[in-house]
Order: C-alpha cells, then structure tokens, then sequence
C-alpha cells in the first residue's frame, strides 16, 4: 500500500526506546547527507560511533535498507551494519553473512549502454551501475532533469524493468522485492522477532517501508519536506536524525 493522501506536517516521534524496536534505516538522505556524486559519500566517525552504539542496544535488531550496494553500504558505515537490503530490496544479508540476490534481468547491459550513451552528450550526468539495476544522477545537470526522466520511462516500457525516480535520479531495476519485503523478511527472522518495526527514510523509495512496518503494528519516520506519505511521523534533515538517534535509550 503506497500513501494516497498529503500530510501538510508530520509530528517528530518520540524519544526511541531501543529494547521494544527493530530500526530500519535508509542510508543516503537519512542517515548520511546527499550528495552531488554517490562516491562523494563516505564514512563518518559519528555515525559509526552511532550504529555501534544502536546495533548494541538493539540486540542486533538493526538493518539498513537501502538503493546502495551492499559493497558501498559496508564502506560508508565501516562495516558496522550486519544485517542490509541492498538496491532497493533485490539483495539481502543477514547477520551470518548470507546473501540472498535477485538475478539481474538481461536488458540491463543494453540499458546501461543507452543511458551511458546520453550521459555522455551533457556535463554532469552520471551512469551508476548497481548489479540488478543501472542509475542516472542529474543533480549535476538540472537542466536535463525532464529528458532524463522521460528517457527512462522510455526504455521501462521497452524492456519491462520496473523505474524507480528518486531526489534527482532515475533508475531502472530489475522486477522485484522491495524495500518493504526486504522489512517483512526481515521482521520474519528469529532475530527479529516480537519487536515493534520503526523505518526511517526520505524517498519516495521509502514507502514500500513506511507501508510495511505500519501494517506490522510499528510506525516510519519520513525525513524531509512533508509530501504524500505512509509514514507517521516526521524530521526536518539528518542531523535531526542523528540527534534522534543518539538520544535513544
């Protein structure tokens, strides 16, 4: 279920009380800011020093679900993050390590090559290549933003890959989870089990994971401008987050 209505304001949640949580956690935009390249994003001693402190205090109970590879997650976090869903739930890895990945679909290379090939007619337009899905970033070259767009509804309807629009990006996906199966599958898990699940995102990719942990009884915290959402609750930006974070007891 994806939200039907605008909610003008959002409260901000209450004080996170780790013992009867399993925290969700997108990465770009949540807990790291944005960035004008992906590879301008890396590790950050206070959100390591954070993850360390939150993953003990949850028993494990923590996983980070996010559009990143499971190679970058790890680097961004150092490794801290035992349990991920990567490319917007088409791979997962529990806390042994295993990793469960949806095969990637085969117009993939030729998609990559097209986007490749309109990347290369403007400055600041960036093919990011995820295995299972292939990205366009135009947050560099707004201007090309509506023609970006268009060509990527353009090769979904050719090739049947799913089209995933993001903050400034387009991508095309293989058919698969999301990131709210990624939470169910999750919340499935042994480890998992009898907490109340709280995700915390601000895409529109997000939403699968807003939608799932309500259905199982927890809440999501959008953060970001106020939009049409499942979420509950609501945080301004990623200090806000962090601060949030930090103060959980």
């Amino acid at each position: 279920m994806l939200p039907d209505m605008l909610i003008d304001t959002l409260p901000k949640p209450g004080p996170l009380a780790l013992g009867a949580i399993a925290l969700f956690l997108d990465l770009d935009g949540t807990i790291a800011p944005l960035a004008d390249r992906p590879t301008d994003v890396g590790p950050d001693p206070r959100r390591t020093r954070l993850l360390e402190r939150l993953d003990a205090g949850l028993g494990g109970r923590l996983a980070v679900v996010s559009g990143r590879t499971l190679p970058e997650i790890d680097a961004i976090l150092e490794g801290r993050v035992a349990w991920a869903a990567a490319v917007h739930g088409l791979v997962r890895r529990d806390a042994g390590r295993a990793v469960l990945e949806t095969p990637a679909h085969p117009e993939l290379p030729a998609v990559r090559a097209r986007l490749q090939a309109f990347a290369a007619g403007a400055d600041g337009l960036i093919v990011e290549e995820k295995g299972a899905s292939v990205a366009l970033h135009y947050r560099l070259a707004p201007a090309c933003a509506a023609e970006a767009r268009r060509l990527a509804k353009d090769l979904a309807a050719e090739t049947g890959l799913t089209i995933q629009e993001g903050d400034m990006v387009a991508e095309l996906r293989t058919p698969g989870p999301t990131k709210g199966d990624a939470v169910r599958a999750f919340m499935a898990m042994d480890a998992f089990a009898g907490a109340t699940p709280v995700f915390v995102g601000d895409d529109v990719t997000d939403e699968h994971g807003f939608a799932e942990v309500r259905r199982l009884g927890g809440y999501g915290v959008l953060v970001g401008a106020p939009r049409a959402t499942a979420a509950t609750f609501g945080l301004r930006d990623v200090d806000e987050v962090l601060a949030w974070l930090e103060a959980a007891r």
